[in-house]
This record gives C-alpha cells, structure tokens and sequence, in this order.
C-alpha cells in the first residue's frame, strides 16, 4: 500500500460513510494540510464516550498532519440542536454555554494534542454577521427545503410544533463551514442535512465544497441505543476508573467489537486477530479487560487503569459471576422498573411475592456486590446490570 492508501484506510475506519470519497482522495493528493472541522455543541458539562468517536477521527487527521479545528458552538448552542429532537429544546443562557465550553476544553485534550489544535467559538463570526446577515442567511433556504428534515417532517405531520429559529440551526452550522474555509466537516450519521448545507453554502461563496465525514452512532451499555446521559446508558470520561472498568465489563461480547472498532486506537489487524483468538476458544471477557485498560489509561492513568482492573478481579471473581447468562431487555414506564417485577420478568423468581422474600433474605444481589435491601426499589430506564438471586441464578437485565 501507498503511504496515500494508508491514511485513507485509517481515516475511514470506523466511518459510516464520506460525501465524497473521490473529492478527499484529490484533496489528500495535494500533500497540502486540510482544514479538519468538528463542530460541538456545550449543551452539557461532560462528554462520553459516544462523543469521542469524532473525536478520536480528529486525532486521526491531526497524525497524518491535518489542521484540526474543534469547532465550540456557544452561538448554536443558544440556539438549541433540533436534531433528531421531536420538540423544541430549551435554549442554554450564555452563562452555561460558557462554562460548558471551558469543561469540553479541558476534556477534549486527553485525546488531541492542544498544541496542535484551533479552539473556535461560533460566537466569533456569528454575533459579526448581525441581524441583517441573519436575514439574507435565512433568505438563502426555503421552508420546503427545511422540512425535507426527517425530524422537521415528523413533526410537521404530526402536529408538534416548530420554532422559527430551528431552521436556522442547519444555517449556522453550514455558514461555520463557510467562516472557517473547512476541506472536511465530521459529524454523526444524525447531522446529515446540516452537513450538506455547509457545501451548499460553501458553493454559493465561491469556496470549494468541504468533504462530508459522516461516523456511526455509538450504542451504549445497553447495545440497543445511542449512547446518552439522559438513558443512563453511558460511561463519561470522568467517571472514575472503577466505575468506567465495571461500565465496559457489562457489554455484551458482540457489542465488545463495535467499541474495539469506534473507541480503541489498537490497528485494525491487531483487533481481527483478536476475534480470530475468539473464534478459537478465547474467552472474550479478557479483552473486553484489555479495552478497558486502554480507555481508563487515556482519560486517567496507566496505574489507575491496573488499579481498576485488580479491584475488579478481587470484587467480581471472587463473586463468581458466570460468563455466560440469560439475557433480557425489558420495558419500563418513565419512573423505571420495580425491582420485584423484572426480577420476574427476568425468571429469577416466580412472582413479585417471591422477589420480596428473597430480598428481605438478602439474597438478591446487583452486579454481584450491591445487596438489594427496599423491595419497593426502582429500576431506571436505560440501566443495564447483572441480577442475581441466591447463589445459582444471574440475568443481565437492560432496562428500555
């Protein structure tokens, strides 16, 4: 392979899909350094994981030598994303979208060099553009345009409302694009039609249009859907190590390699070995440890990662958890779960009356160290743990 046919196979592991992949080749082949633009929008203090799958695509565009521009929408964010949104979000005051901005900075660096890397602040070019430039942005998009959005013609059809300044969202992210001269925007699968119309725009100023790097969506703990703190689903890179290893220990095996391929810096040879040692016999709980490791040790340290990983081997072995077990995904209402009935729904015991017995016995247990003690006990939606009751009998439980 060519040294051309490398960086590409890097840049577009894990991707989803490029718009368009002969546009990035030519501009690769110019050997010049690209504009890498990635927008993020401060509406909370912390990031996870699911958020650093765009960012570890960055961090491969900064070794081969790009400019890497991680993009603080503090002017979007007031504005609210409408993406994949089915109601019009609250919009943030400046006050947390500057202290949100100033926690991402500090997040963002345990994975890009910041020596390395431009801080831009929307705000910047926006607040400039004023009223008058707000309105011939506005007057570039038609509302028919707007609602070919799959989000906005949902809504639209169904009745729900939709504010005037959310279709201005997908302006202001395109007119970023313009602002910045970007070569290549990367954004989620979800950020589709806001790509795009950065190259609509980047057209209509004359600029060539910026190549579109579109990354999957990353499943959380559950292995059913997009990673989110408001579903409790996720593992924050400022979780402690503890917290992050019992995290990445409960996925299941199959939902192990997609984190091998979106969150781990591990070569992509290195990982098919790994499922070729699987496929031999190889218990796939020791690399989930593996992943583990390597994940604690780029948010924290190497010796918190051992740590983490010796306190694990000390609560959950000598526990003995089984490796494998029944699996279930079971429904709640908004409030979460009782206790009582996914133990039933779980068949670890053959009615809610049961559940309270075992309970008051002290026999039921939560990822093998948490003894369940109120039998009233609710379950939140998005949990995902191993439930055990007595000495034989263990379920993995999703919460949806």
């Amino acid at each position: 392979m060519t040294d051309l046919d490398k960086a590409f196979a890097e840049i577009k592991r894990g991707t989803e899909e490029i718009l368009l992949e002969e546009e990035l080749i030519d501009k690769l082949k110019t050997g010049k350094p690209l504009k890498i633009k990635a927008g993020f929008d401060p509406t909370a203090p912390d990031i996870h994981v699911g958020h650093t799958v765009l960012i570890n695509k960055l961090k491969t565009f900064q070794d081969l030598g790009h400019e890497v521009i991680f993009l603080i929408g503090d002017f979007t964010a007031m504005i609210g994303d409408p993406t994949g949104k089915s109601a019009t979000r609250k919009p943030l005051s400046r006050e947390d979208v500057i202290r949100n901005a100033e926690t991402y900075k500090e997040q963002v660096f345990k994975i890009l060099d910041p020596e390395k890397t431009t801080i831009a602040y929307n705000s910047e070019w926006m607040e400039k553009l004023g009223s008058a430039g707000m309105i011939k942005l506005a007057a570039r998009q038609t509302v028919a345009r707007m609602l070919e959005r799959d989000d906005f013609k949902k809504r639209y059809a169904g009745g729900q409302s939709i504010a005037i300044h959310e279709f201005l969202y997908p302006l202001v992210q395109g007119w970023d694009s313009v602002a910045l001269q970007a070569d290549v925007e990367l954004g989620g699968t979800d950020q589709r039609f806001n790509l795009l119309m950065g190259r609509e725009l980047q057209k209509d100023e004359g600029q060539r249009p910026q190549t579109v790097l579109m990354t999957p969506l990353l499943e959380g703990l559950d292995g059913v859907q997009k990673m989110s703190k408001s579903l409790g689903n996720y593992i924050g890179i400022t979780d402690a190590p503890n917290e992050m290893f019992g995290k990445i220990m409960s996925i299941s095996d199959e939902l192990m390699w997609r984190y091998f391929e979106l969150l781990s810096f591990r070569p992509l040879e290195e990982i098919a070995s790994f499922k070729q040692d699987v496929e031999n016999g190889a218990n796939p709980r020791d690399l989930k440890i593996l992943l583990a490791k390597e994940i604690i040790a780029r948010f924290h340290e190497e010796a918190d990662a051992e740590a983490a990983h010796q306190d694990f081997i000390q609560r959950f072995q000598k526990n003995a958890i089984p490796d494998e077990m029944p699996e279930f995904t079971i429904e709640a209402e908004e409030e979460g779960i009782a206790i009582g009935y996914l133990l039933k729904e779980a068949g670890l015991v053959s009615g809610t009356g049961e559940a309270i017995r075992m309970i008051k016995q002290g026999a039921v247990k939560i990822n093998a160290e948490e003894k369940v003690t109120d039998s009233k006990l609710m379950i939140e939606k998005g949990s995902n743990a191993v439930y055990q009751v007595g000495k034989r009998k263990f379920a993995r439980v999703h919460v949806a």
